[in-house]
């Protein structure tokens, strides 16, 4: 058992320390912006409640974080209440955003200065993965620190494997995230088009679904899909944040990411539409709309 930390309870974070209490036997401080659902947590799972993120630091073994981009991180890290201000020499620090590998490395370097570990550890399997706690999680890091820090992440990882350097982790996100963009358009285009063709769309991915073109997405969303339904999942802003991130990095690296650009855009359309929450599978609803 260790001392653990939690900085942000959102759709991911809130069953991830809900994880490491139960399923870790850990113990558990959470940190959430809104007061209130810190104190919904601590209810539910029994664990402690801190005020600031530097309080909920002080004292642990690890610290966990999880929130929406890289000004938030920046917030909850840094600065005299951040968590890097309670931070001991020796500590680590593991960071499950879905952000930047320029902060994850800046972060790195700062928590080297402070004498502590850092891991960029971005996941991936949306909230019922964390719920079920069998994410994929990516890192980036030291292979001694990630060691140490694999067996507390395993309290809701399904694969956990450190992929390279610090900013490592964010990088194989941003892959995954190029893959399902080109994943979700292809499975809108195919449906639109069976539907137009007057396909039976339970026996057409019956039978697809079976060969080369079978995918998580496929699998998990077809129904949805064909149905119109996106009032759950991963949010088409939280998407097209994701995307921005792999373009930008791709600016610097000099990658090509013709289709990536290009269902960026559709997403933007998809917001256009009143869309900003709807899973992102919502790609279909702007072709089924013309």
């Amino acid at each position: 058992m260790a001392k653990v930390a939690f900085l942000g309870l959102g759709v991911m974070g809130y069953p991830m320390a809900g994880h490491l209490k139960v399923k870790g036997g850990h113990e558990v401080t959470v940190y959430n912006r809104t007061a209130a659902k810190s104190l919904k947590w601590a209810k539910e799972f029994g664990g402690n409640t801190a005020i600031t993120p530097k309080a909920a630091a002080s004292g642990q073994d690890f610290v966990m974080c999880c929130v929406g981009n890289d000004n938030d991180l920046r917030e909850v890290t840094l600065g005299p209440d951040g968590a890097f201000a309670g931070m001991s020499p020796g500590k680590i620090f593991i960071d499950h955003t879905t952000a930047s590998a320029e902060i994850a490395r800046e972060l790195n370097e700062t928590a080297k200065a402070l004498d502590f570990g850092f891991i960029d550890a971005p996941v991936s399997g949306g909230q019922a993965g964390a719920e079920n706690g069998v994410l994929t999680v990516m890192c980036g890091g030291d292979a001694d620190t990630f060691a140490v820090a694999e067996k507390v992440i395993a309290a809701y990882a399904r694969a956990c494997n450190l992929m390279g350097a610090s900013g490592s982790g964010q990088l194989a996100k941003m892959c995954n995230q190029i893959c399902i963009a080109g994943l979700v358009q292809g499975l809108s285009e195919a449906l639109h088009f069976a539907k137009k063709a007057d396909l039976d769309i339970e026996k057409l991915i019956a039978t697809i679904s079976k060969g080369a073109a079978q995918s998580w997405q496929m699998e998990n969303r077809y129904k949805t899909m064909a149905e119109n339904k996106f009032d759950f999942g991963f949010a088409v802003d939280w998407m097209r944040k994701d995307l921005g991130i792999c373009l930008g990095e791709a600016r610097k690296n000099g990658a090509h990411l013709p289709v990536t650009a290009l269902v960026d855009q559709f997403y933007s359309e998809v917001q256009a539409m009143g869309g900003q929450r709807w899973d992102t599978s919502s790609l279909i609803a702007r072709l089924d709309r013309k």
